[in-house]
């Protein structure tokens, strides 16, 4: 008997008993159900195997895909609501490089251009300025040396060999004054002499201040248009700002405030460049002013000395005798 099964049940079973008759059908039938049988048992182990192995890598996979889709999440900005606490606003948000030289980098490239070109600007406006600053004071300086000497001489030779060894534009004058008087040498109307002198040393009194003055246009045109420059830099980077918050449906301040300070930061590189050059233009018109003074005294001066040696005998500046 095995498992409960005689030994004459199973050979029914299996259609292998004797019989008095064989039956050959039947003992195949027989054969073909004891091979199925046999791969079964034989196949049932590794099914098993199979499935198990299945079940078990299912947990697995499923946890790498977990881990995976939070490591996603987690590069992916924080969404940003209107009811957030400003701490998870700050978390959610973006970090923007808020120093000057960030907020260049971050700007559109029309005002990027705008600011280097106001940068440009201010520096051409200190150049100049140091370089006239400089070119005035030397020129005051030799006015009031070659006036000083002017005003301690008694006659108009004796004021030129004071100054021979000078330097500066008041030798213009002196010059001038010569040139004149040599042409009016045979001159006996001295009115008309005192006339045409002072004609003359307008002429180049205006010349002078002329070069003097020269460059401070460019300070007026910086000082006047350079704000309106960086406004148009600071319109162009808000109109951006506008198209980025319209990109990003988020109407925060966080988001919205680095645009607006990228923008505004071309309207305080031209201000930086105007008040200075205002400053400087006005500094250099008083300058400009007090030297056309000096030159004015110096003509004065030279009209003094000249009327004295008229008066005296009409000499020129190298002491010959004018015409009677």
């Amino acid at each position: 008997m095995l498992f409960g099964v005689t030994d004459r049940g199973a050979r029914v079973w299996l259609g292998i008993v004797r019989t008095d008759k064989p039956n050959v059908s039947k003992t195949m039938e027989c054969l073909s159900r004891s091979l199925l049988i046999i791969c079964f048992f034989l196949a049932a182990p590794f099914s098993w195997a199979e499935t198990t192995s299945e079940i078990g890598a299912q947990p697995v996979m499923q946890e790498r895909a977990t881990i995976a889709e939070k490591a996603e999440i987690s590069a992916l900005p924080a969404p940003v609501s209107d009811n957030m606490s400003p701490p998870d606003l700050v978390a959610a948000t973006p970090q923007h490089d808020m120093s000057p030289y960030g907020m260049y980098q971050s700007a559109d490239w029309v005002v990027k251009a705008v600011m280097i070109l106001l940068l440009v600007a201010s520096g051409v406006t200190w150049a100049i300025g140091i370089a006239k600053q400089i070119q005035l004071n030397l020129a005051c300086r030799r006015a009031r040396h070659i006036l000083n000497e002017l005003l301690d001489s008694e006659t108009l030779v004796e004021g030129k060999l004071r100054c021979d060894s000078a330097e500066g534009a008041g030798l213009a004058l002196i010059e001038a004054t010569e040139k004149e008087l040599a042409l009016s040498a045979r001159a006996d109307n001295e009115d008309g002499i005192k006339e045409r002198l002072q004609l003359r040393l307008e002429r180049v009194q205006a010349g002078l201040s002329s070069a003097m003055i020269g460059g401070t246009g460019v300070l007026a045109t910086v000082g006047s248009v350079g704000p309106f420059v960086g406004l148009f830099g600071t319109v162009w980077g808000i109109m951006n700002a506008f198209i980025g918050i319209a990109k990003s449906q988020n109407t925060t301040l966080a988001v919205v405030a680095p645009g607006i300070a990228e923008a505004l930061l071309a309207t305080a590189i031209g201000l930086v460049a105007a008040i200075p050059a205002v400053v400087l233009y006005n500094h250099f018109t008083r300058g400009v002013s007090q030297y056309r003074a000096l030159m004015a005294d110096i003509s004065a001066a030279l009209m003094v000395l000249v009327s004295r040696d008229l008066d005296r005998e009409p000499v020129s500046i190298d002491g010959k005798k004018l015409a009677a």
